[in-house]
């Protein structure tokens, strides 16, 4: 059983589970798996190195879904990478399937569903309603999604260069993608309430 939250997310105001709940989840998890496979394979110019959005739309799925859904979304995403579908940043050419996933990028992938599940709830919790709390929230989103592959890379390659190839070039990027996401949750809230109120 579901344990009550103080607020609903917003897929709940936009999306009352009013009829087949398993429908409505496999939809919503389809639609979140699609948007991260297609954030994946889009470049934005960016200094130093280009960036995907993947980062944006795992916060914002996040925040959205709430932690059940969001968890059981990207989890649907790492389970169509697991199983060889080029679902990925770099995929086919780097590789498929597990394998991929246990290289460079395995840590950030698991990163991906801590911050999806994090995000979650916190929104639950009221942090995606006003702009200084959906700021604080993905902050920490952000950092939840680097930590772990910080981390991997660490394993695989030694502290310094953990840094210099996993964190350093991707600071302004996703500073900026936090800030975006941050900015979205409270506007589409705005949006939705003031809907529901004509």
């Amino acid at each position: 059983m579901k344990a009550a939250t103080a607020y609903p997310t917003l897929i709940d105001r936009l999306w009352p589970n009013q009829g087949s709940a398993l429908t409505r989840t496999v939809l919503l998890a389809a639609f979140g798996s699609l948007l991260l496979w297609a954030s994946a394979k889009v470049q934005v110019p960016m200094w130093p190195v280009p960036m995907t959005m993947q980062s944006f739309v795992v916060l914002v799925i996040g925040m959205a879904y709430g932690a059940r859904f969001a968890t059981a979304t990207v989890g649907l995403y790492l389970l169509e990478g697991a199983l060889g579908l080029p679902v990925f940043a770099g995929t086919p050419e780097q590789g498929i399937g597990f394998l991929y996933m246990m290289g460079p990028t395995g840590g950030f992938l698991v990163g991906f569903l801590i911050a999806a599940a994090a995000m979650g709830w916190l929104a639950e919790h009221g942090w995606d309603r006003t702009l200084p709390k959906a700021v604080a929230a993905m902050v920490l989103g952000t950092i939840l999604l680097f930590t772990p592959g910080i981390l991997w890379l660490t394993v695989l390659f030694g502290g310094t260069k953990a840094i210099a190839v996993g964190l350093t070039p991707f600071i302004l990027g996703s500073v900026l993608k936090l800030a975006l996401a941050a900015a979205l949750m409270p506007l589409a809230w705005k949006a939705v309430d003031g809907r529901r109120g004509q």
